[in-house]
């Protein structure tokens, strides 16, 4: 994966120059070289010789946009929670209880396509086990797109009045579990899709009034 462009359009003498591509998608490249590495090794092979590698690039280009690897996997956190939140967020549902049930549908779909992205945002050790500021604000939107579903059906009266948020960790954290058993082999039952499928109607359930 190159980062630079090709040949540019000729100047006033007629030469061409060769244009380097602009910061932000060098930056992106890089990500990018590190989430194929990530889906390629695990979170343990993402180094920074190893996605310098993949992208084609030095390893000091590397430290020059990210610091090093904490710098990296911040950039891949950044990204996959915002993934997240596109694959929770509402999609044109208006009744209160499908939206509820197609975002926890969605939830589980991003976990299984992305097991190695999931890790990371969720089971992988961090420096001093603390997200930085911004993969937090980052994270917090995702976690947002939940509670506004909260909010949507308490509106309604669809689901009991309380503490949008209280509600929303209630239910995130049982599919989080969910997920995280599925994700590590540690369902017990035949068809864990059709076992996920009725913990969400249980959950919906549980907060009408």
């Amino acid at each position: 994966m190159g980062l630079m462009v090709g040949t540019g359009s000729a100047g006033a003498e007629g030469g061409s120059r060769r244009l380097r591509t602009p910061s932000i998608e060098v930056e992106q490249a890089l990500v990018d070289a590190a989430e194929v590495v990530l889906v390629r090794a695990g979170p343990a092979g993402v180094t920074v010789r190893a996605v310098a590698e993949q992208a084609g690039v030095a390893p000091m280009g590397v430290y020059n946009r990210f610091g090093g690897k904490d710098g990296l996997i911040e950039a891949l956190l950044i990204r996959a929670f915002d993934g997240l939140r596109a694959a929770v967020a509402a999609r044109g549902e208006t009744d209160p209880v499908d939206r509820l049930m197609q975002s926890g549908r969605r939830y589980r779909a991003f976990a299984l396509a992305q097991p190695q992205h999931y890790t990371v945002m969720f089971g992988q050790p961090r420096s001093g086990d603390v997200m930085s500021e911004r993969v937090q604000q980052h994270a917090g939107a995702a976690f947002g797109e939940l509670v506004s579903h909260i909010e949507y059906a308490m509106t309604s009266g669809t689901i009991a009045p309380g503490d949008p948020h209280d509600v929303a960790q209630q239910i995130w954290s049982s599919i989080h579990g969910a997920v995280a058993l599925e994700l590590n082999g540690l369902v017990k039952t035949p068809d864990p899709g059709a076992t996920y499928e009725r913990l969400l109607h249980l959950l919906v359930n549980g907060v009408r009034p």
